[in-house]
């Protein structure tokens, strides 16, 4: 008996369960020479056709199928020839296993393997062959696709089919597993939808969290909003990986991997960001500067970079005009500015000019001047 399989179209790769559901048509050729007849007694008669359950079927059946259905989806007639040929080309949809491999994904390769053995019958009373060409008189070791019939897949790719017999050596040929068929379909994951619904907009927003560094660190917590939002669109991102891929523990995508990393770089940035904000914001009012802070940033790193060291308020003295006069430093003025904000009410730091223009200091004044004048 010779077997081929009329590969039409994948239905359906589910990755989460490792499945593949094909749409096959399944020729199966064998003899049988008690339906023999000579063709110039039945009337030059050379093929009839018969029902499917008048004759003896062979029980090929899917062995690694997933849902226990090993039934063909139509039984159609089989045609027999004056010779004793028979011919059977039953249409059928399996759903059989197929281990994923996840480490390149969406630029991965899957080899699904469709097996085909007898469920009765061993070696000894039924051999199991592939098809042979008629004008090669080679094997098929092909799956055949019919170009009409054939569907494409809009998310795989075809790469190769190729067929072969599988002798299991750890048998005898009185063993059911001896002998089976075998139909490899090597197919490629086209990678367009990812690239541009995941991939893309990935690196795009991953780039965003750099720009956090161009803010000031006046702008508080804007800068670390950036970061966390772009922390936020990348968890979404791997959470819908996470959706395609099988529940492993057996490999990691190299795009999940590429999303941890750069997770764990934008972590990194928001913590620096954190520091920087609790350094910059910081003022005389609220903190005190250690000794040994002052000691590093205020005279070894300017000795370092060839700085003029700062001088203290009390030693900053300078002469004008014949008077020593005290030079106040810029930190000095700074610190009695930010005191004076503290100290000073909201409403006569924000009207101080106000009430000048519309002449209710002046108006005091005058009031101040006519008193003096009766006095």
């Amino acid at each position: 008996m010779s077997a081929s399989d009329h590969y039409i179209c994948p239905l359906l790769q589910n990755e989460k369960e490792e499945t593949l559901t094909t749409n096959v048509w399944i020729e199966i050729q064998w003899n049988d020479i008690r339906l023999a007849w000579n063709t110039s007694e039945y009337f030059g008669i050379e093929v009839i056709r018969v029902p499917y359950n008048t004759v003896w079927l062979p029980d090929i059946v899917l062995e690694n199928n997933i849902d226990g259905k090993f039934d063909v989806a139509y039984y159609a007639n089989v045609l027999i020839y004056s010779s004793g040929y028979m011919y059977w080309l039953p249409p059928a949809i399996y759903r059989s296993t197929c281990a994923i491999e996840i480490t390149y994904f969406p630029f991965d390769y899957q080899n699904c393997t469709l097996v085909f053995r007898s469920q009765t019958y061993s070696a000894n009373e039924l051999e199991i062959m592939l098809a042979v060409d008629t004008e090669t008189k080679q094997p098929i070791e092909w799956v055949d696709i019919d170009p009409e019939a054939f569907t494409e897949n809009g998310e795989w790719a075809i790469k190769h089919r190729p067929a072969r017999k599988l002798i299991n050596s750890r048998y005898t040929p009185d063993d059911l597993e001896y002998q089976e068929i075998s139909f490899n379909l090597v197919i490629q994951r086209k990678p367009l939808f990812y690239i541009i619904n995941i991939i893309l907009p990935c690196s795009l927003i991953s780039s965003l969290v750099v720009l956090a560094y161009f803010l000031p660190a006046q702008a508080g917590g804007q800068k670390l909003t950036v970061s966390i939002s772009v922390l936020l669109a990348q968890t979404v991102f791997l959470f819908l990986i996470a959706q395609k891929v099988p529940e492993t523990s057996l490999n990691v995508p190299l795009i999940g991997k590429y999303l941890i990393f750069v997770m764990s770089v934008t972590t990194l940035i928001a913590t620096n960001q954190i520091v920087v904000l609790n350094i910059s914001l910081r003022s005389p009012n609220t903190h005190t500067m250690s000794h040994t802070i002052k000691h590093v940033f205020l005279e070894l790193v300017p000795r370092f970079l060839g700085m003029d060291p700062l001088v203290d308020d009390g030693e900053a003295e300078a002469e004008v005009n014949g008077v020593r006069e005290r030079r106040r430093s810029s930190f000095g003025l700074m610190q009695r500015a930010e005191e004076y904000v503290l100290k000073q009410p909201r409403s006569e730091m924000m009207f101080d000019k106000q009430r000048e223009r519309h002449g209710l200091t002046r108006s005091v004044g005058k009031i101040k001047e006519r008193e003096t004048g009766r006095e």
